[in-house]
């Protein structure tokens, strides 16, 4: 029987990690990142709303006024 493609779909080995921000390799004390500036730039994006989690609102929420 034929074997199973691999699609690395299991977790990566923290040796092979690539830093989020810039992709140069994670550092081990500052993962995912490879410094403290890459996990400093992360946290000003979150910060000023350069990452956001799409939301739905249904219509009824959008109707009432403290939404609820």
């Amino acid at each position: 029987m034929d074997e199973p493609a691999n699609d690395n779909s299991g977790p990566v080995p923290a040796s092979k990690r690539r830093c989020p921000i810039c992709g140069r390799p994670a550092a081990p004390d500052m993962t995912p990142f490879c410094s403290k500036r890459c996990a400093d730039v992360d946290l000003h994006r979150w910060l000023g709303e350069g990452y956001r989690v799409p939301v739905e609102v249904d219509d009824d929420m959008r109707d009432s006024p403290d939404g609820e």
